[in-house]
């Protein structure tokens, strides 16, 4: 009975610590490099830019831009389609400005700045639900232009304790015998 108790607690362990170490929150930097600007000659940029890229709940954006020189409102399909900033839902006038994504569906933003999103500078995004997996080989998650930060000590310390657990269940199973 012992044996199956902790063969079941150390297969649990190496099922969370893979769930763990592959699902994690996105922050995309709008524009990449180029920030939050008028697309000057290229209207399409914003709309161009969220093609390959799955947004989640929980997502962060970061508007880069000048304070005073742009903002980021976030606005209604109709106001995004009219460009109109009457009844923003919510703006943010200081740059670098982050927007977490905490709802599915629709989300669109535009510059309330003069003819800033008649001239592109407005995003749209669809916000989809569930787990983020690992990139697929060959993309880059991280879009801020910065290289991911190194594993964390909780994630080292996760695979050491499923690999323990792991080599204690096999011997368990093997009835404490080594292996040659």
């Amino acid at each position: 009975m012992a044996m199956k108790i902790v063969s079941l607690t150390a297969t649990l362990v190496v099922l969370a610590s893979n769930v763990l170490q592959i699902t994690y929150a996105g922050t995309y930097t709008m524009g990449d490099t180029i920030g939050w600007i008028i697309p000057t000659g290229y209207t399409e940029l914003y709309h161009n830019w969220t093609d390959n890229k799955n947004f989640l709940v929980g997502d962060i954006l970061v508007f880069k831009f000048t304070t005073g020189e742009h903002d980021v409102a976030k606005v209604t399909e109709a106001a995004y389609n009219a460009c109109s900033s009457a009844n923003t839902i919510l703006t943010r006038s200081t740059g670098p400005a982050r927007i977490t994504l905490n709802s599915i569906g629709d989300h669109h933003f535009i510059c309330t700045f003069a003819d800033h999103c008649a001239e592109g500078q407005k995003l749209s995004v669809e916000v989809r639900n569930g787990p983020r997996t690992a990139p697929v080989p060959g993309t880059s998650h991280n879009t801020t232009g910065t290289p991911p930060p190194p594993p964390s000590s909780a994630s080292s310390l996760v695979a050491t304790i499923s690999l323990v657990f792991m080599s204690m269940g096999i011997q368990i199973a093997g009835g404490g015998r080594h292996f040659a």
